[in-house]
């Protein structure tokens, strides 16, 4: 193991993974608090581990398997020699228990879901937020669960399936629940994980983004010497955020190459994405910047495409031949610059220890590092999206960039159903805009996790004054998520999905009806290829 650079000045936390689909959120409630903290495997750490990473607290989370069958997993026996706070969440729970002394038991009373615990005793844990005697709402997801208590542990909370939903040994501060306080079930879960972190453990909550930009600078300047650094910009938050970074530890040695695809969005005036990231990157941040106008060459190989894995594969790999044509003539270029995010770094290694199939591959930029010989600069490596966008501010990027919402890689080309083309995407592109124009003026942007318009291949027969139209049928899609990975319809009020029709319909050609999409994910994905 070798510590991150950034963590070094801070006091850490630890979160040993046991598999749980939520574990992500466990890093960032604490990352909200001011406390730097990472995720690791159960399987990777040991007392080397341990001593190199020196915690201040660990949290021992949630999992799928069942404790009580012998290959499932342990937390290393030293967490428990630290002597720091240690808080043990559902899974974890039940190890620490067999671990110290402890029995767990299958239950036939299993909870999932909502579940209401009663506060018997008070403790560090509850102050401030729970009191003896009352009933709390949380979100439980067990199936066994603790019959009887490590020596030294005391039940200071119930449920009517959990008999120890809450167990602890204050005198070695070791706390432990059965439910997700991670979770936005459990309403009071973030303050119970801040008096853990802050009250019990002593954090000081000095993990901030000021912080990390001095440090992320340092650290580039080492990483990097004087060589030169190649950074492909997207339009996107992740890269805009790591280019500006990087320009501001390193100056001229940084190029970043943008390849406009003809893909991107449009604002009401008509200009695209496109021109709004060479005024921000050349003219106010003075960023050498290399502007490849590649629109006609992109559409031209999409020409006939329907398969939407297939445009997926011509954009990727035509954005590579652009890009690596016009790095190649960067000078002295030696490394490669990307906005990889601390939950790709997560998702990089599998739960069992060893590699995943695959990063993310509108991070992995299609094998370019070792295509090229260039070496990785990821400054953003150890953040989450919501972190990347305090950055920008601190950076000073304008809020309008900050707080875009997602965009997908293949741009409006996934956004076409079937196959694409300039008019389509023209059509799109005012659509869009003039959809997250009502959005933003009903003050509704920043409540919506992603919003856009989808142009179907299919079309209706309308009329519009005393004519017949037959024209492009457009929906519209708006989610609420905190990370992606589960998404749900906004519910907009009839009269604003009125309002956007109507605008729709009266100021962009080609549309003459507009539907809107309710359907959740899962069943369903976000975007619609």
């Amino acid at each position: 193991m070798t510590l991150d650079p950034h963590a070094a000045s801070h006091d850490r936390a630890l979160i040993v993974d046991f598999g749980s689909q939520v574990t992500q959120l466990i890093a960032r409630r604490l990352r909200e608090t001011g406390v730097y903290c990472e995720v690791q495997p159960y399987n990777r750490v040991n007392a080397a581990f341990l001593t190199e990473y020196a915690p201040k607290a660990v949290i021992l989370s949630g999992g799928p398997s069942s404790v009580t069958t012998d290959a499932s997993p342990r937390a290393a026996a030293e967490i428990y020699d630290l002597g720091v706070p240690v808080l043990a969440i559902c899974y974890g729970q039940q190890t620490m228990a067999l671990q110290l002394g402890g029995e767990v038991e299958p239950s036939d009373q299993r909870e999932f879901g909502r579940a209401d615990v009663e506060i018997h005793e008070t403790s560090p844990l509850f102050e401030g937020v729970w009191k003896v005697g009352d009933h709390y709402p949380v979100w439980m997801s067990h199936g066994d669960r603790v019959t009887r208590l490590a020596p030294g542990f005391s039940v200071i909370g119930t449920s009517p399936n959990a008999p120890f939903a809450i167990a602890v040994d204050e005198e070695r501060r070791f706390y432990s629940v059965m439910f997700h306080p991670e979770v936005v079930h459990t309403p009071d879960g973030a303050k119970l994980l801040r008096n853990f972190t802050h009250k019990i453990a002593g954090f000081t909550g000095d993990w901030t983004m000021a912080a990390f930009r001095e440090e992320a600078i340092a650290q580039i300047r080492k990483q990097v010497g004087d060589a030169s650094v190649i950074c492909g910009l997207s339009g996107g938050v992740d890269s805009s955020v790591a280019a500006v970074l990087i320009h501001e530890a390193i100056g001229e040695q940084l190029t970043c190459v943008f390849v406009d695809t003809g893909l991107m969005r449009g604002n009401l005036d008509g200009a695209g994405e496109g021109e709004d990231v060479v005024r921000l990157f050349r003219d106010s941040y003075n960023i050498p910047l290399i502007h490849v106008a590649a629109e006609d060459l992109f559409l031209g190989k999409l020409a006939g495409v329907e398969d939407p894995e297939e445009k997926r594969k011509i954009i990727g790999a035509t954005f590579i031949d652009v890009f690596e044509a016009e790095a190649n003539k960067i000078e002295n270029a030696a490394f490669l610059a990307q906005g990889t995010l601390y939950p790709d770094v997560i998702e990089s290694v599998s739960f069992d220890g060893g590699p995943s199939v695959t990063i993310k591959s509108h991070h992995n930029v299609g094998g370019l590092p070792e295509r090229m010989n260039l070496k990785l600069v990821e400054p953003l490596r150890e953040l989450f999206k919501d972190e990347v966008r305090a950055l920008g501010r601190e950076l000073g990027l304008p809020e309008h960039f900050v707080a875009r919402h997602p965009f997908p890689g293949p741009g409006l080309a996934i956004r076409i159903p079937g196959g694409v083309s300039k008019e389509k995407a023209d059509i799109l592109r005012k659509a869009d805009a003039v959809y997250l124009d009502e959005i933003r003026k009903a003050g509704l942007y920043d409540e919506i996790w992603q919003a856009f318009a989808v142009l179907l291949p299919v079309r209706s027969v309308g009329v519009m004054g005393d004519g017949r139209t037959y024209d492009y049928v457009l929906a519209l899609r708006a989610v609420t998520s905190t990370d992606g990975m589960t998404a749900d319809y906004y519910p907009f009020p009839h009269d604003f999905l009125g309002r956007c029709a109507t605008r729709i319909i009266n100021e962009v050609r080609g549309v003459n009806r507009v539907v809107y999409d309710v359907t959740s994910k899962p069943p369903g994905t976000i975007e619609w290829e």
